[in-house]
């Protein structure tokens, strides 16, 4: 399936052939190449070398948004048509909730390597999360909990089917860790809301922890590593 971006002139930026809401075939954007090849160098950018491309980042992850078009489009000539109102379009149209725009800044609101200090909100925080790990390292982060290892914040994810689909990634077979994140904020713990159904946090302490009651089956494992496939071949 060929997904591209079009902005409704009622409705703004979407990423398909016609607007959701009205039907109408508003103005092209991107190409579905286009999107993913943007995608992917703006990830790498804002979450870990932003100094390779000479963008100043703030401690709060921002950079300057003209400053960043400029610098692709002079490092790269396949982003010599890269213009500001697409790369609001990506983060407008980003279902993961990626990166963050806010007047003339952008970031990426998870997955730094880089040293940021990031503010994002700390309100509605379901009472449990949960976070996929390996067989072998299961115990010891029960025992020890969990701190950041190639990242600068921890990731939870929102739901157990959202943990799995993070663990295959990773593992063959996941075990999926539940974080009692109602108790760790009422003890001062900072959670805070990243992209759509993923927080972060600087650590999980070990009384937070616990092996979640419902584990991936086989055949969920299937299915997830059937959907990583597809996803990898367009």
């Amino acid at each position: 399936m060929i997904v591209m971006i079009r902005e409704c002139e009622e409705h703004g930026y979407y990423r398909d052939e016609e607007c959701p809401t009205c039907g109408e075939r508003g103005k092209f954007i991107m190409s579905d190449e286009e999107m993913v090849n943007l995608g992917k160098t703006t990830a790498g950018l804002l979450r870990h070398f932003s100094d390779k491309y000479g963008l100043e980042m703030d401690e709060r992850g921002w950079v300057d948004k003209e400053h960043y078009v400029k610098a692709l489009r002079n490092r790269q000539k396949r982003f010599h048509w890269l213009r500001g109102y697409h790369l609001e379009a990506l983060i407008a149209t980003d279902k993961k909730g990626r990166y963050q725009m806010e007047g003339n800044h952008v970031r990426a609101t998870y997955g730094h390597s880089l040293d940021v200090d990031l503010d994002l909100p700390t309100d509605d925080i379901p009472e449990k999360l949960y976070i996929p790990t390996t067989e072998k390292e299961a115990e010891l982060l029960l025992e020890g909990g969990i701190k950041p290892s190639d990242r600068t914040y921890i990731h939870l994810s929102e739901d157990y089917d959202s943990a799995v689909g993070a663990g295959v990634v990773r593992t063959e077979n996941p075990v999926i860790l539940k974080v009692d994140s109602k108790k760790a904020v009422e003890e001062g713990e900072t959670i805070m809301r990243a992209g759509k159904g993923v927080y972060i946090t600087k650590r999980v302490e070990p009384e937070y922890l616990s092996i979640n009651d419902k584990q991936p089956t086989e055949e969920e494992l299937e299915g997830y590593e059937k959907e990583k496939l597809i996803r990898e071949s367009k």
